[in-house]
């Protein structure tokens, strides 16, 4: 049985203008104008609601300073306070970090649910797209950027990506260790959305693939039976993975996103 890999990934992985459901197909609308409405850009808008169906009723309960009652809200104060204390502060500084900690909270919540939304079968993970990473991506480069040049001025952020270089030789070197700088001020932004969609796409993508081979071996009930076992075996224990990998990936997103704001507050 010939088997596209299109086919495999258009209804999981790959971003389309439509839903697959077990037993139905549903196109998403696109009004009187095509906006480029697609499955993810769907998700996306459903985890901004969840979002805010979460964090209101939590901000209202903390308001004035009370503690939270309850397993869930307790485990989000966990998860808040944890990416707070042990994550953005150590990296921007206690008197800096005040002012970014609701976009880095923010940050954290977006990609982890666009993460674990790609365990629901229907769904899929809008960060599998590198055109979401690369737009959380800009997000934080734009950020970056406007923070170094509020503590350092538009020169003196640029300029102060050079080490420091004394002598004659430091004169020399400073053109060539400015441009590597900027160079790579630039790639480490770019290997945040790479990064990100790669650990994404690449997990959902295996999953597919070792899936596909559930039909490919229908022509014989005896190749079948052994296949599908082990298939959906590992197709389980992939899954647990990319359970753990949504996870670590949004950690680890906001985690260099604070080291990145870090070091545009505290040059060399």
């Amino acid at each position: 049985m010939s088997i596209n890999i299109e086919d495999i990934v258009a209804g999981h992985v790959k971003d389309t203008d439509s839903f697959h459901f077990p037993f139905c197909h549903i196109q998403i609308p696109q009004f009187l104008v095509d906006i480029g409405i697609t499955k993810f850009v769907v998700i996306e808008i459903a985890v901004a609601i969840v979002m805010a169906a979460i964090f209101l009723p939590f901000a209202a309960k903390i308001r004035g300073g009370k503690p939270v009652k309850g397993l869930f809200w307790n485990m989000i104060e966990v998860f808040l306070l944890y990416l707070r204390d042990d994550v953005i502060v150590p990296s921007i500084g206690k008197k800096n970090a005040a002012l970014y900690v609701p976009y880095l909270w923010t940050l954290f919540f977006f990609v982890l649910f666009c993460n674990l939304a790609g365990m629901l079968p229907w769904a899929g993970s809008p960060t599998g797209s590198v055109m979401v990473t690369g737009i959380l991506s800009i997000c934080t480069l734009i950020v970056v950027i406007i923070t170094g040049i509020i503590h350092h001025g538009v020169v003196g952020f640029w300029v102060g990506m050079i080490p420091p270089l004394d002598g004659t030789i430091g004169i020399v070197l400073a053109p060539f260790m400015f441009v590597l700088e900027v160079f790579s001020f630039f790639v480490k932004h770019c290997s945040l959305c790479i990064r990100l969609m790669a650990n994404m796409f690449g997990g959902h993508l295996m999953v597919a693939v070792l899936l596909a081979f559930i039909p490919m071996s229908a022509w014989a009930i005896y190749v079948w039976i052994p296949i599908t076992s082990v298939v959906v075996i590992a197709a389980v224990c992939i899954s647990f993975l990319e359970l753990f990998v949504a996870f670590l990936q949004a950690y680890i997103f906001t985690f260099l996103t604070s080291v990145y704001i870090g070091m545009a507050i505290h040059q060399h």
